[in-house]
């Protein structure tokens, strides 16, 4: 065997993994981009040159002997991310697996140790390649020495040799340390000489071959400023060659001969691409080691049928069973008409009807609304809202991939179902991002020929089956059948419901409250302008720092690469300094008020129903609370007397009113039953004003006098506390010394001790088991509990606390959503439930039902769960969501 040297300069190809592909989680919240990146490209690389010995050579954390030359070497570096130095060990781990063995050292970097290596390696016959994304390494190649430099991802790489070198640069890889001094390095901060970039850097190289020989002839350079320069900084040039220039004799205990290729732990790295989902990669292991649960790669899953409507409805019922998918290219509501009806009875083939129009899909309502046949499909939200449109009253909605996936991994952000079964088969076909691609050349399901959708849609359909089995297996191992079958699954048809509805809204009300806007932020334009003595573009961050820290000499807070930084958390530290300030923080907030949702809802009123159709999400947070967009309702700004004014134009129905019920304190309540803590249950059993009680124990006074002031910082605290505060963001939050903040928060702990009790076994139980969970099971896996990073675990311990109430509360709210939805619905009620805006459930009620409808809403929200604490709900009736708060 040829002998062949691998040598991979690791932390550049770490870095290059991370960067060059999306945030990766497995199931179990874990990051693995840069794991499975770096794996992929060191793969790809021993395939490409068949090495017969490898290594890898990481850079070690601290100071190397280049920062005893400059002592800003590396300083404009960016703090590593969490994310990323999470992977770090596991990388390690898997190179071990594969008998790959690490250099590093605490005094040089990679790239001197990869240096050396090469240069022992060509003197002892070995061709060498250097698998990097640094062109640093350029000046490394000689005749038994090439670089592969990695490009564009993970995917490509260039092999550089002395020929490219010489053809692409005109230069030996040995000038390169020459033009590194010359032009300097911003990723290292290797100054070099200002102004001098590679195009005039490559220029002098060629015409004086060193930085020596340019020195020594200096006057011959043209340009009288390019002259200048070279000699202001001819010490800096130096000391930039010096820093640019990889050492090649690092003492090394180990030989060439150390690094020979082994056979890899098959096993071992086995088992950890399945932890770490690594399907891909798995595939590239002996078929040994491969583990399919459940075969998705035979070619039945792309054969389909072509039979009549009546023998299709025949199968199914005589199966029981059934997936489908509604093919269109837009919502029913929108005018847009379905294309096709793609449907498997279960055990069959797929079928394939086309559609002339939505009415078509009323042929199948028999199955439909069979009550002993089970509907299956992925995303069905979709679905749904057509067949509701049409009036079809579906009774068994049985298995819904893309929920299931949800509860399974909470924190996944692409539940496409190709990359379902890629994960859990490591076979899929195609998702739906390749099917049609993106951007302004992204098709619709209308461009696409029927063999394409066939293919697509039978492979789909099987999938939905296939995953069924192995999902409902973890749900019930993980306990979260209740959570499933009784909340998650039905809240399916709740959403569809409510997206379908939509809640009445006029524009001429919102051209009302954009006129009003419009006064207040002309009115503050002219006050700003007299403060400044001058008028300028208000929006132009670049301006505005002129305008406040050069004219006026506000103190300079923060500074950016174009000038000064006048972000809100800056500006809120100048308030004091002159009016201006608080002028600029109302103009900024109204005018986004008036953009976002003035301006805004206005273009998502449906044109033909006059309404607007918010679009509800299910398996977005990590916590199970529900999100909208177009608009987000969550985030209708309440807290001031303009942000609700928004809510005048969210109205009730003709001859309706809305109904509006809000939960009280749910996650203080959750807090205070999943404690046990004495205290805080009996100033809810005694109907206490929880923040005043808080306030009278936190800040030591008689209840009768605390303030408004003292109750809204102990609120702060409470909700604080939910959400695992520190005393840093504390005193960000109330604007106090951080020492004060921490006394609130001990204060708060010692009165509720029970609280502090739950908080330190709820963070050790996390560590031990990885997850937490709420009072329905619902886990949220969190890694980042066990790292060795101070900050990384707190940011675990915090979402550890946080998790299990507002999970809890989140869980609460669902079931409350669908025992509203279902009594309404089962008491022929003309009455629907429209909105869930945080803890709000919304009534669109016919006005001779209003009376029944607030009865029912009471006793179903108070009664959601059973719990130490009762739950409470404050409700109010008016024709629009302002007259309800």
């Amino acid at each position: 065997m040829k002998k062949r040297l691998l040598i991979i300069d690791g932390s550049s190809l770490f870095f290059r993994a991370f960067y060059a592909l999306p945030l990766l989680k497995t199931k179990k919240g874990l990051y693995t981009n840069a794991i499975y990146g770096f794996v992929m490209m060191l793969e790809n690389a021993i395939e490409k040159i068949d090495p017969s010995n490898v290594v890898v050579c990481f850079d070690m954390k601290g100071k190397t002997f280049r920062n005893d030359i400059y002592g800003d070497y590396k300083g404009t570096r960016q703090k590593t991310p969490s994310e990323l130095e999470q992977q770090f060990p596991l990388v390690r781990d898997i190179l071990k697996m594969m008998n790959i063995k690490v250099l590093e050292s605490p005094v040089y970097e990679a790239d001197d140790i990869a240096g050396t290596l090469s240069k022992k390696a060509s003197e002892e016959g070995y061709e060498t390649y250097l698998l990097t994304g640094d062109k640093d390494y350029y000046q490394l190649v000689d005749e038994n020495t090439k670089v592969l430099l990695t490009r564009k991802g993970i995917k490509e790489m260039d092999v550089i040799s002395v020929e490219s070198i010489k053809e692409d640069f005109g230069i030996t890889p040995e000038q390169f340390i020459d033009l590194k001094g010359l032009m300097g390095d911003n990723s290292d901060n290797i100054p070099g000489v200002p102004g001098v970039g590679e195009k005039t850097g490559l220029k002098l190289i060629h015409q004086f071959e060193t930085m020596e020989n340019l020195y020594d002839h200096v006057d011959e350079v043209s340009g009288k400023k390019l002259k200048e320069k070279l000699n202001d900084n001819k010490a800096q040039a130096f000391m930039s060659k010096k820093l640019g220039t990889i050492v090649r004799n690092v003492p090394i205990d180990e030989e060439i001969e150390d690094f020979k290729k082994q056979e890899y732990d098959f096993e071992n790295l086995s088992n950890m691409y399945r932890e770490f989902e690594f399907n891909s990669l798995l595939d590239r292991l002996p078929s040994e080691y491969h583990k399919e649960e459940i075969a998705m790669s035979s070619e039945e899953n792309f054969v389909w049928d072509d039979l009549e409507i009546d023998e299709i409805i025949k199968n199914i019922k005589s199966k029981k069973s059934f997936s489908f998918k509604i093919i269109t290219d837009g919502k029913i509501y929108e005018n847009v008409e379905p294309l096709y009806l793609v449907l498997k009875a279960k055990d069959e083939n797929p079928n394939f009807i086309k559609l002339n129009n939505s009415e078509d899909l009323l042929k199948f309502r028999e199955i439909f609304e069979a009550e002993e046949i089970e509907i299956l499909g992925h995303s069905l939200k979709e679905d749904l809202i057509t067949l509701l449109h049409l009036g079809i009253d579906f009774k068994n909605i049985a298995h819904d991939s893309i929920i299931a996936e949800y509860l399974l991994n909470s924190t996944q952000s692409d539940y496409d179902i190709n990359n379902l079964t890629n994960a859990y088969f490591s076979r899929g076909y195609k998702d739906e991002e390749e099917l049609l691609g993106k951007g302004k050349k992204k098709k619709g399901f209308k461009d696409l020929s029927e063999e394409e959708l066939k293919t697509y849609f039978a492979f789909y359909l099987n999938a939905i089956y296939k995953l069924r089995e192995v999902q409902i297996n973890k749900i019930i191992e993980q306990e979260m059948t209740e959570l499933y079958y009784e909340v998650e699954l039905p809240l399916v048809e709740v959403l569809s419901s409510m997206e379908l509805i939509g809640i009445n809204t006029k524009e001429s009300v919102l051209d009302e409250i954009g006129l009003s806007l419009n006064d207040k932020i002309k009115d503050l334009e002219e006050k700003i302008y007299a403060e400044s003595g001058e008028e300028f573009n208000i929006n132009s961050p670049k301006k505005l720092g002129e305008i406040l820290f050069e004219k006026m000499g506000f103190p300079v807070i923060k500074k950016t690469k174009t000038g000064y930084s006048t972000a809100a958390d800056v500006l809120e530290k100048l308030k004091g300094h002159g009016e201006i300030v608080d002028y600029v923080l109302e103009y900024r907030k109204l005018t986004k008020l008036k953009s976002t949702y003035v301006d805004g809802l206005k273009e998502l009123i449906n044109k033909d129903t006059g309404r607007i159709h918010s679009h509800f999400n299910q398996t977005v947070t990590s916590t199970g609370r529900i999100s909208s967009t177009e608009p987000n309702l969550q985030n209708i700004p309440i807290r001031t007397e303009e942000g609700r004014l928004i809510r005048k134009s969210l109205l009730a129905s003709e001859d309706h009113l809305l109904v509006d019920a809000d939960y009280s304190q749910i996650e203080l309540r959750v807090l205070a039953d999943l404690s046990k803590d004495k205290n805080m249950i009996d100033a809810f059993l005694d109907d206490d004003d929880i923040h005043a009680r808080t306030a009278s124990e936190v800040f030591k006074v008689p209840l009768d006098e605390v303030t408004s002031l003292l109750r809204s910082q102990a609120k702060a605290v409470n909700f604080g506390i939910v959400y695992g505060i520190s005393d840093y963001g504390l005193s960000q939050n109330l604007n106090i010394p951080r020492k004060e903040a921490g006394t609130y928060i001990d204060n708060y702990l010692e009165h509720y001790s029970g609280i502090k009790d739950y908080m330190d076994e709820e963070i050790k139980k996390g560590k031990e088991i990885g997850y937490v969970k709420t009072i329905l099971n619902r886990r949220r896996y969190i890694p980042e509990l066990n790292a060795k990073n101070f900050n990384i675990r707190s940011f675990g311990e915090r979402v550890a606390l946080n998790t299990p109430i507002q999970g809890s509360a989140a869980d609460i709210i669902k079931i409350a959503m669908v025992k509203v939805y279902k009594s309404l619905k089962e008491n022929n009620l003309k009455s629907k439930l429209i909105l869930q805006i945080h803890d709000e459930l919304i009534v669109d009620a016919d006005k001779n039902e209003v009376k029944e409808v607030e009865k029912l809403m009471k006793d179903l929200m108070e009664n959601a769960v059973k719990m130490d604490i009762p739950l409470k709900i404050d409700m109010q009736v008016g024709s629009s969501l302002y007259e309800t708060k």
